[in-house]
């Protein structure tokens, strides 16, 4: 019986990991547009509020 070729294996993993993380990043880049203008929004809403109260 052939022995298990473990560097096969772990290379396989470390490719998914990597692949993983760069979809991942590349999401995160692509809603980054709409977190900054949802920021925006909260801060001026945030604003307004700390108005109404004083």
């Amino acid at each position: 019986m052939a022995k298990p070729n473990y560097s096969f294996e772990k290379r396989q993993r470390e490719i998914a990991k990597k692949k993983k993380k760069e979809e991942k990043q590349s999401r995160k880049q692509t809603s980054k547009p709409e977190d900054e203008g949802g920021e925006s929004g909260a801060d001026a809403a945030s604003g307004a509020e700390s108005t109404e109260q004083g």
